[in-house]
């Protein structure tokens, strides 16, 4: 088994619940707002929500739109479909700043990352996040979870300049954590950015397999579908 010492680690849906966490929030903002005054179904709003968010993020990741861009339409789309209510730029951004707020109060971690976490850390591995979120929404997260103290290094885009999978990503991650690339393995769950980016960067990856529909496209060096199979491989 090849010696690791350094360990990047994806954040939202490897360790912490991004998906589970939002969708109580994304309720919690319905009622905040009072939707229901414009959609008669609210699965409707939940809907198109999901849609604009996965596509905003994967194209967030290559680079194609802003931040700013990003945090008015994931919302500008799902409340458009509102019978009469035509949200505005501004109402768009309130709405993202109470659902960042909600989202990122929530403790809930995927199952067995905080197990897995103090696993690595009493095995002397030197951890980094290493996340395309939001710095001071990611923050709010750790402090939620309580896993703030276990990175050694949190690393995350908009430090950097650029996402992952950019190889500058990955060149900024290095320089920071210190890691060298012989002994260093990114475990992630997202397999564009996280684990084709890695890969091509030249690092051994775990690909965290969470909803085992999406089968690796290619080679990787680990794949599991449990946090817990780490500690057979670390």
């Amino acid at each position: 088994m090849k010696h690791y010492t350094d360990l990047f680690l994806d954040f939202d849906d490897t360790l912490y619940d991004t998906h589970g966490n939002s969708v109580i929030a994304l309720r919690e903002l319905f009622d905040a707002l009072h939707l229901e005054q414009w959609f008669t179904d609210a699965q409707v709003f939940y809907d198109r929500y999901w849609e604009a968010n996965i596509d905003l993020w994967t194209r967030y990741s290559r680079g194609e739109i802003t931040r700013d861009y990003l945090i008015v339409e994931r919302f500008r789309r799902p409340l458009s479909y509102g019978e009469g209510l035509e949200p505005t730029a501004q109402y768009c951004l309130e709405a993202s700043d109470l659902f960042l707020d909600l989202c990122s109060s929530k403790p809930g971690l995927v199952e067995g990352a905080r197990e897995l976490m103090d696993y690595l850390k009493t095995k002397g591995y030197r951890l980094h996040m290493c996340s395309n979120g939001f710095h001071e929404v990611q923050y709010r997260k750790l402090r939620s979870c309580g896993l703030h103290n276990h990175f050694d290094t949190i690393v995350l885009s908009e430090d950097a300049g650029i996402n992952k999978p950019s190889p500058l990503f990955f060149d900024y991650a290095i320089q920071k954590t210190g890691a060298q690339k012989e002994t260093t393995l990114m475990i992630g769950d997202n397999f564009q950015t996280d684990i084709l980016g890695a890969k091509r960067y030249g690092l051994d990856t775990a690909y965290f397999n969470r909803f085992p529909d999406y089968p690796a496209a290619e080679p990787v060096t680990y794949e599991l579908t449990l946090l817990c199979q780490l500690m057979e491989i670390l």
